[in-house]
């Protein structure tokens, strides 16, 4: 399993973090709608877990582990597979049933090597997750961005969910709201 690097800057404005961003030399790669369903290896730790997400473009398999909150606290073994609805059928050929389904927005930006997503999520603020190739990159770059260490967290987004007073783990099919017709989104 490879660490993942990365943070995350809670409750911020999606519109003036990409301002920051393209303005400490960012670049913007792409919006999309994620999608993804999660599947629990073993019902009694909740550290560890299967992803399925289709991002619009790949869609990947990946077994998620974490040892701690820390920016360096996440390992994930992934791969890409054809077919999101094909490889939820196959976990469940196997005996994975999803535990929940759930869509969000991101927003990407690069600099230099590491990736910024402005993520927005049904329910709770925007975040922007800061993903380098060591914590100090990570620092850095949220250092460059006006954010200080104090506002880093390596929460996964059910901890980050709980901060709001919402239990993720039961709700089983997290969506946004269909805009109503006359209204953009």
């Amino acid at each position: 399993m490879a660490v993942e690097y990365e943070a995350k800057i809670l409750d911020i404005d999606p519109v003036e973090t990409a301002r920051m961003i393209v303005a400490a030399g960012g670049t913007h790669v792409e919006d999309r709608v994620m999608r993804r369903y999660v599947y629990d290896i073993d019902a009694g730790d909740a550290t560890k877990w299967i992803r399925l997400r289709d991002n619009g473009t790949t869609t990947t398999l990946a077994v998620k582990q974490i040892a701690h909150d820390g920016i360096d606290g996440t390992s994930e073994t992934e791969v890409t597979v054809d077919d999101f609805a094909t490889a939820n059928e196959l976990l469940g050929l196997i005996g994975y049933t999803a535990k929940s389904y759930q869509e969000n927005r991101r927003s990407s930006y690069r600099i230099g090597r590491v990736s910024l997503e402005i993520d927005t999520w049904p329910r709770i603020p925007s975040y922007l997750e800061i993903e380098a190739d060591d914590v100090a990159a990570v620092r850095a770059t949220a250092r460059r961005l006006g954010f200080g260490d104090d506002r880093l967290t390596g929460e996964n987004t059910t901890k980050i969910y709980a901060r709001y007073g919402i239990d993720l783990a039961a709700i089983p099919e997290l969506r946004f709201e269909p805009t109503p017709p006359g209204e953009s989104s």
